[in-house]
């Protein structure tokens, strides 16, 4: 049974992803880095209820997100930022679980074998 605590962590996560997708759908220039970003928000907020170390999987999200929009130069307004920021201290509560030698720039690593990757171009 989840205690308190870790379903205020898996709420605020699920009401941070939904704002921030939100916001970045509505911007008018919608870059393949941008669209990989939304769909990578997308699966974990699908997820984040059933993963058993939500820390880690939000570690991981904001890691991809600030990798991916460096590469594609992808700038995120005060409003927008603040919400990865909000992010990225829940993802700090996952210590180095979160940093296992993953490739931060792949997409795949928020999809199971059994679901399809969305691909942008």
């Amino acid at each position: 049974m989840k205690n308190n605590k870790e379903k205020d962590i898996r709420n605020k996560t699920k009401c941070y992803v939904k704002e921030l997708y939100g916001l970045l759908l509505n911007r008018d220039n919608q870059s393949s880095e941008l669209l990989d970003i939304t769909d990578v928000l997308l699966q974990v907020y699908k997820k984040i209820d059933e993963v058993k170390n939500p820390e880690a999987l939000v570690n991981r999200l904001v890691n991809y997100i600030r990798v991916v929009a460096s590469t594609g130069h992808v700038y995120f307004p005060t409003d927008q930022e603040k919400l990865l920021i909000e992010l990225s201290v829940i993802g700090q509560k996952a210590g180095l679980n979160g940093l296992c030698m993953a490739d931060f720039s792949d997409k795949s690593q928020f999809y199971s074998i059994f679901e399809e990757i969305p691909k942008r171009n």
